[in-house]
């Protein structure tokens, strides 16, 4: 009988399951490096190919996971259970609730806020968005750095802050 792909959907992650296996050799770390393509049935995954179903051969786990990064998303995770191949994505873990727990305020909320959508800030930037000092701002993102949730990146004055990798 054949197998069926199945996707299962929780509070906090989405898991797709599709039968099957890697190539001899794989992990599942392979699958997060730069890697070629082998298919199982290279005459199928040809014919996808050329009919503009696949756009690019051996590139699609390295894209999904540069997509999760790009949208604020904990990397995917790849896992074998049985003869299944699983990938789980996760909600983000900056919600609203959590970032209750770690007690900030709400501004320090509004900046986790802003670096989901534009990907970085300054301390200008915050300065300018809520008319605060200096030393207010960097109050804000020095407690934002001690909750492990973002991290400062550049020199001087190029320094501009990220969220971490969750």
């Amino acid at each position: 009988m054949p197998a069926k792909s199945q996707i299962r959907i929780f509070d906090d992650r989405i898991e797709f399951w599709n039968p099957g296996r890697l190539p001899e050799g794989w992990t599942v770390e392979t699958l997060k490096e730069e890697h070629t393509s082998e298919p199982f049935n290279p005459l199928i995954a040809r014919i996808f190919f050329w009919v503009g179903y696949v756009e690019e051969i051996g590139t699609g786990t390295n894209k999904i996971i540069k997509w999760c990064k790009e949208w604020g998303l904990p990397e995917p995770e790849f896992e074998i259970k049985s003869n299944n191949i699983v990938v789980i994505f996760r909600k983000s873990k900056l919600t609203e609730e959590y970032l209750d727990s770690l007690g900030l305020s709400t501004r320090e909320k509004e900046i986790i806020q802003i670096l989901k959508e534009k990907r970085k800030i300054t301390s200008s930037d915050i300065q300018r968005r809520y008319g605060v000092s200096r030393d207010t701002a960097n109050r804000w993102l020095n407690k934002l750095i001690r909750s492990n949730l973002i991290e400062r990146r550049g020199k001087g004055k190029a320094v501009y802050y990220v969220l971490r990798e969750m």
